[in-house]
């Protein structure tokens, strides 16, 4: 039995491999070579052909596959008014690969008055028919809050922002007002994408950002609370769910670490509807931390990897299903790849054609455990 609304029984986190038109397209923007109207073009019919696609792997679920994204969180983020693009002497690191330099920095009061999303939106919007509901990903306040406390940007942030409450209630707001621009486009979904767990749940990376060991109850904490101002008052029949991973940059992975210890926090009370978590291999921990979650939250268990293009074994996810259903009621539960397969512009190491099976055997099972 399928689900009404999101998440759906099988479903996706949301971005999805470029193809080879669209990263020369986006190259040749950057050098100059094409107006941002030839390639709103390129962008333009790449979605559109994506989203029949996404429609044909009879998915319930459609979005642009961030194509008009250079990366899932800083695109939005360089939207928000006060925030400009800056480049950085150095990235993030994963598991032996540098990420690009590009960041942000505050420059005047943050709002989200007339944020670009909203006509991205609009686009894949238009697709929509019976059945089929249109997602718009976000990185999530908690994210922000991150991306302006890197050491290069704390400068920045403090001289603006001397007051960290007047910080986190203005980047609150913006969301708000963003959330409030969406639901009038006629979105119903929207799904934050948030690092921010995963990288709290690995000591290795609280040592390396604050020089020592602090409470993961703290950062836990601080965390909560931005992504809840944000979320207040949302409308009633607006779903926002959360995806949890820890890092997802050209198949690499940036963070290890179980949910324990953040489980109390983030799935007893974010007020969320539901948490796309990543499952797909044993840097996530068991299932244990799921006795945890709200009564009626959904979650979707991200058993299938899309890092790499080697298929799953169809019964031991099932088994995994059935695992997690100890702590969570079996019809509480969905099914999706851990991730999306394109966190920025260059993607995993995976074939476009890999990453439809993988798709494919997503829905398989889904419809194998729940039925059609």
């Amino acid at each position: 039995m399928s689900t009404s609304k999101a998440p759906f029984r099988f479903d996706y986190v949301g971005s999805f491999l470029r193809p080879s038109e669209l990263i020369d397209a986006r190259y040749e923007f950057d050098e100059g070579k094409i107006s941002h109207e030839q390639l709103k073009q390129v962008e333009d019919k790449a979605i559109e052909d994506l989203i029949k696609k996404q429609k044909q792997a009879g998915y319930s679920v459609i979005t642009d596959g961030e194509f008009r994204r250079k990366s899932w969180h800083l695109d939005f983020m360089w939207g928000l008014n006060g925030i400009e693009r800056v480049e950085l002497d150095h990235g993030y690191f994963f598991q032996g690969i540098e990420t690009y330099h590009c960041s942000v920095q505050i420059k005047d009061k943050i709002n989200g008055d007339n944020h670009p999303f909203v006509e991205h939106f609009k686009y894949v919007k238009q697709f929509e028919d019976e059945g089929v509901v249109a997602k718009q990903t976000l990185p999530a306040p908690a994210q922000l809050i991150t991306e302006l406390f890197r050491s290069d940007n704390v400068e920045s942030t403090l001289a603006v922002y001397p007051d960290y409450e007047e910080l986190i209630r203005d980047i609150a707001k913006a969301y708000q007002t963003v959330f409030a621009q969406l639901y009038a486009a006629g979105c119903r979904n929207i799904q934050l994408d948030d690092c921010t767990w995963g990288m709290v749940v690995d000591k290795n990376y609280l040592v390396k950002k604050y020089g020592k060991l602090v409470s993961v109850k703290e950062e836990a904490e601080k965390y909560l609370k931005i992504n809840n101002l944000a979320l207040e008052n949302k409308p009633e029949d607006l779903t926002i769910t959360t995806h949890v991973c820890r890092g997802n940059y050209q198949s690499r992975y940036a963070a290890s670490g179980p949910y324990n210890e953040i489980a109390p926090v983030l799935f007893a009370r974010e007020n969320v509807d539901a948490f796309y978590l990543e499952y797909d291999d044993e840097r996530s921990g068991g299932f244990e931390p799921l006795k945890y979650v709200a009564d009626g939250k959904k979650i979707v268990l991200g058993l299938i990897t899309s890092k790499n293009p080697t298929l799953e074994d169809k019964e031991k996810v099932i088994e995994r299903i059935h695992e997690a259903a100890k702590y969570v009621p079996l019809q509480n539960l969905c099914l999706s790849p851990q991730c999306g397969f394109s966190s920025n512009e260059t993607g995993n190491e995976l074939t476009e054609e890999d990453q439809w099976k993988k798709l494919a055997l997503v829905k398989e099972i889904a419809e194998f455990v729940w039925g059609k």
